[in-house]
């Protein structure tokens, strides 16, 4: 069978077609369309034309926000694309491009589309890390997102550093959103991102976790449009930085001050994250770097990793510039890379959930 898998990010659209008898092809458009936010459409048009004569069998679609589910993998029937699109407010970046490429593709193939969710990963974390200390009668709690990333590291982990694998390991999912997540066993224990894909450490726009008087005082100054797009489109690097960039690559070429400060913030706020994870889980076997800037920014890692001697990690120089797959040095606990590929995640759960229909 020929799989379609469709990743639809919040500044990039990645795709992959998975050919049953020979080798995958890739596709990615990066920062797409001229303005901001990025046009998803345009992105979606470039892929069709790309592909030329090829169709798919089936298509898959990450789906930034499943809801209250734990299923993996759905089929999307009308009434599945209806409940997703009631989750669009709750992912503004990533949702509406993940229903515009269900769209797009149900108009030019005549395939099996099937949503696969990244919050779907997050299922395993306990009442501890998922509940919100707020009145339960709001319904409100931390979903967690990044699933898909999360789920591909942890399969590849027990061949990388066999039985540390399944002992308590940070990966840090660190791209234009990012987010952390504590794995023990190779299963969420926790993450930075709570009930919406806004929270936890800053990104590229977005601020992660604010104190809530800073919302109240927002929500008073301007009115609930303004305040949805000052959110999720003019906050972290973009904030930060003066409005210099958004962009780490960017950022870390600049010569600004403003520019030097928004990149030393984030990677302080990265091992923050790191170290209370240790605490949470008295210790850490290993420490695993994913996504465009945690495979790509050798500054940024060191920056990170610098402090964090006292917990077992430290990282190689020449490893680290060179983007190794192992950066640490001999003696200490293990540092990684491993290159996200939630494209490979999706051609499995659709492939076996095709398998359990037939």
């Amino acid at each position: 069978m020929k799989i379609l898998t469709i990743n639809s990010g919040s500044s990039s659209l990645k795709a992959s077609l998975f050919l049953a008898d020979g080798p995958r092809r890739d596709f990615r458009y990066e920062h797409i369309g001229r303005g901001f936010p990025h046009d998803h459409g345009e992105a979606f048009s470039a892929l069709l034309k790309d592909l030329g004569e090829e169709r798919p069998d089936a298509v898959g679609h990450r789906f930034v926000h499943g809801g209250e589910i734990a299923d993996a993998a759905r089929f999307i029937d009308e009434q599945e694309r209806q409940r997703l699109n009631n989750l669009r407010h709750l992912a503004p970046l990533h949702m509406p491009g993940n229903l515009l490429g269900v769209n797009l593709c149900a108009e030019h193939f005549g395939a099996p589309q099937v949503a696969c969710f990244d919050t779907a990963f997050h299922a395993t974390m306990p009442e501890l890390a998922w509940r919100l200390p707020i009145p339960a009668q709001f319904g409100l709690r931390r979903f967690g997102f990044h699933g898909l990333s999360y789920a591909n590291v942890a399969r590849q982990l027990p061949a990388l550093i066999g039985d540390a694998a399944r002992g308590r390991v940070v990966v840090a999912h660190l791209g234009n959103g990012a987010s952390l997540c504590l794995l023990e066993n190779l299963q969420s224990a926790d993450t930075s991102m709570g009930y919406t894909p806004a929270g936890g450490i800053p990104m590229g726009t977005r601020s992660g976790d604010l104190d809530p008087g800073v919302m109240l005082e927002l929500a008073g100054r301007m009115d609930g449009k303004t305040l949805r797009d000052t959110v999720y489109n003019r906050m972290g690097l973009c904030a930060l930085s003066g409005g210099e960039s958004s962009e780490m690559s960017a950022l870390l070429a600049s010569e600004s001050q403003q520019a030097r400060f928004a990149v030393e913030y984030f990677a302080r706020q990265v091992r923050a994250a790191i170290g209370a994870y240790a605490a949470k889980a008295g210790g850490l076997e290993a420490l695993v770097f994913t996504g465009g800037i945690g495979e790509l920014a050798a500054e940024v890692r060191a920056l990170i990793c610098e402090p964090l001697g006292f917990l077992g990690f430290r990282i190689e120089e020449e490893a680290n510039r060179a983007h190794a797959a192992v950066l640490s040095v001999a003696d200490s606990r293990p540092v990684l890379i491993v290159p996200a590929d939630e494209e490979a995640e999706i051609a499995r759960l659709v492939s076996q959930l095709l398998a359990q229909a037939r």
